[in-house]
């Protein structure tokens, strides 16, 4: 796909990448792209869901390309960082011999 056919279908150019209009994606597929998991686009992948939900999540990320959509939905699985799960396996708990500067 072209870069003046990536502008048109919704997404903004800043150098030699295209950003979508929700900012919450750009750390995760830069973090994807840190990670390596970017590289070699050669896999394919297919499957049936509801338009209606390809839709919502395109509106809600600003994302029009159906490729750009599913690869960010993935780097966002692929890179989730598990604080939730820490921070209550840890239940607030601090170790007493840290030293927290005061």
């Amino acid at each position: 796909m072209t870069k003046a056919r990536r502008s048109r279908r919704g997404m903004a150019e800043s150098g030699s990448q295209f950003r979508p209009k929700d900012a919450r994606i750009e750390p995760v597929m830069k973090a994807a792209e840190d990670s390596g998991l970017l590289k070699g686009k050669t896999g394919r992948i297919s499957g049936r869901v509801s338009p209606r939900l390809v839709r919502q999540a395109k509106r809600n990320t600003g994302i029009s390309s159906d490729s750009e959509l599913i690869a960010f939905a993935l780097a966002s699985l692929a890179i989730e960082d598990r604080f939730l799960e820490t921070f209550d396996a840890v239940r607030a708990k601090v170790d007493p011999d840290l030293k927290l500067g005061f």
